[in-house]
Order: structure tokens, then C-alpha cells, then sequence
């Protein structure tokens, strides 16, 4: 074999050996399917971010698609747990907690600050349930499990 026929033969099998791989990359490269539901936590501290938040989470299961489409959780602590009282809810907040948790919003509270101000589960609106280790305790679990962590 001549020099000029070996070198062609050899960038030949190399040319050959490179479209192959770019074709198993390319294959490779293409995206993952979607997971079926996207999972998000809101992290909820101000007590005049709560009207706020809310409208943020009526947004995004609108804009999802439904609850079906996506999961959402809802942790709560420090001045913002106020709000859910029932003794001091108003009847619009108290409607739209009722309304979400119904949908299947996850609502924490904050046992640290639930302690921290002297009240139990029963003095909660309906559906709260309590994060014995704590709300951020929580959210960094719920991250742990694949949720997008949110914090309006």
C-alpha cells in the first residue's frame, strides 16, 4: 500500500469513527422528558408579604396549568404566621386558604414560631399541619426532594 492510500484509508476510519460519535451525542444531547408535575416550596416571613404571596401562588397554578401540573408547598413562619390565626384571619385570607388546601397546597407552620407565640394547630387555619424540626428545617428538605425554592 502507498503512503497516499494508508493516509486516506486512516482519515477515512477516523472520519467515520468522529460522525459516529457526534451521532451518539447528538442522541445524548437531547433534553430528558419533562417530570409529569414540577414541585415547588414558597418560603412565607413577612406579615405584609402574605396577600402577596398568595396572589404569587394563585399565579402559578394558573399559569402551570393546575394543580395537577404542579405541587406546591407553602412553609410559614415568624410574623407572617399571624396572619393564619383564626382568631385574627380575615374571611378573605381564611376563604383562599381553604380554596388552596383543597387543591392540595401543602401548608407548614413553623413550630419554632408556633411555640415562639403560644399557639397550637387548632388555632391555625384548617389544613396547617406543623414542622416539629422547624420551617427552614423543612424547606431545606423539601429542597432535598427536588423542590424549586421560592421566596417573594
Amino acid at each position: 500500500m502507498h503512503r497516499r492510500n494508508l493516509l486516506t484509508a486512516v482519515l477515512a476510519g477516523a472520519g467515520g469513527l468522529i460522525a459516529a460519535a457526534g451521532g451518539a451525542r447528538s442522541a445524548q444531547a437531547k433534553p430528558a422528558a419533562a417530570p409529569d408535575k414540577a414541585k415547588v416550596v414558597y418560603h412565607l416571613t413577612d406579615l405584609d408579604k402574605v396577600a402577596f404571596v398568595l396572589g404569587n401562588i394563585r399565579n402559578h397554578y394558573d399559569g402551570a396549568g393546575g394543580p395537577d401540573k404542579v405541587t406546591i408547598a407553602l412553609v410559614v413562619h415568624g410574623p407572617a404566621l399571624k396572619a393564619f390565626q383564626t382568631a385574627q384571619a380575615s374571611p378573605d385570607l381564611a376563604r383562599h386558604v381553604g380554596e388552596f388546601a383543597k387543591t392540595g397546597l401543602a401548608l407548614t407552620a413553623c413550630g419554632n414560631t408556633m411555640k415562639a407565640q403560644k399557639i397550637t394547630l387548632a388555632d391555625l387555619l384548617p389544613g396547617f399541619v406543623k414542622a416539629d424540626e422547624g420551617g427552614v428545617v423543612r424547606i431545606a428538605e423539601l429542597q432535598a426532594q427536588g423542590y424549586v425554592y421560592l421566596r417573594p
